[in-house]
């Protein structure tokens, strides 16, 4: 059941990880669990964007129509999947680098568990106040790095000292993912594909 591996990545997140490894999920649950955990920041930003409006500081709340909230929570939905797939590739691609050979659903599952945090954040867009979205960011960014950390060397089977610097230069690939993201959805609002606001 998906909901065993979270609830034991926040109990106890180094022997979660011992478990995963030993256990070695089928491509389709570490799917299952992508495709499920990836509907909360979808949903709720939705939600909060066509219907409570986000508070952005002083005044009104800002929101955008139901048309536009549907077209923008559809694109965060698959461009968070390709995020988590293109982690999971550039895990597998930097593992040789590390003398290690993990196969393509070890790197998803190291990928897809690593990201739940931040995709289990997105419930926060529900109080939809960005100072308190931010700091929940924040949060769950923080604990992600540290999940990254713990489960490399686990999930990769590689000492300690490797695994350090494995997990850094994931963390600094999956840095330029993000920006690459936000670059590429910027670009598309300058061509005309931004929200429509409503009052």
């Amino acid at each position: 059941m998906i909901l065993n591996h979270i609830w034991g990545l926040y109990a106890h997140p180094k022997e979660e990880w011992h478990v995963i490894e030993k256990r070695h999920e089928s491509l389709s649950y570490s799917l299952i669990h992508i495709l499920t955990i990836a509907l909360i920041p979808a949903i709720c930003s939705y939600y909060a964007a066509a219907y409570i409006g986000w508070t952005i500081g002083v005044g009104d709340p800002i929101r955008i129509s139901t048309q536009s909230a549907q077209i923008m929570a559809v694109s965060m939905y698959f461009a968070l999947i390709f995020g988590v797939f293109a982690l999971a590739y550039l895990i597998q691609w930097m593992a040789k680098t590390f003398d290690s050979k993990p196969d393509f659903v070890q790197a998803l599952e190291l990928a897809a568990y690593t990201a739940t945090p931040l995709l289990m954040v997105g419930v926060t867009a529900l109080f939809p106040v960005l100072w308190f979205v931010a700091l929940a960011g924040l949060a769950a960014v923080a604990y992600s790095v540290y999940l990254l950390y713990s489960g490399v060397p686990i999930m990769m089977n590689i000492p300690e000292e490797k695994g350090f610097i494995y997990s850094s230069s994931v963390v600094t690939c999956g840095l330029v993912l993000l920006v690459s993201l936000m670059a590429f959805t910027a670009m598309m609002w300058t061509m005309g594909f931004g929200p429509e606001f409503v009052s």
